[in-house]
């Protein structure tokens, strides 16, 4: 065996392990309250503080159109100008993207 054949099948087994890992990672769901939620208050912070913050631990299919998905539902309250503001939000499971944010 010399040593391109050898180096051939090393490049191609590092690329395979490398596929298989990310759709892996892509399969998985993330975890709730360690990523959604974190991701979310810190977008929210941006507009002001928050009061409090809640997220479901279970997911729940969602569906628009033709796509459907898992989301995670949760909630922001925080106060602006002395009033109350709630808000509640959907985001994929998989990605932890913002789906939907309606007030409540």
């Amino acid at each position: 065996m010399r040593n391109r054949d050898l180096l051939i099948g090393f490049a191609t087994g590092i690329a395979a392990a490398y596929l298989v890992t990310e759709i892996y990672n892509r399969s998985e769901k993330l975890y709730p309250a360690d990523d959604v939620l974190k991701e979310v208050k810190s977008a929210f912070k941006d507009e002001g503080p928050i009061d409090g913050s809640w997220i479901f631990m279970k997911t729940e299919p969602y569906k628009q159109h033709a796509v459907t998905t898992e989301v995670y539902k949760g909630g922001i309250t925080r106060h602006k100008e002395d009033e109350l503001q709630q808000f509640e939000f959907l985001a994929d499971a998989y990605t932890g993207a913002v789906i939907e944010v309606k007030q409540v």
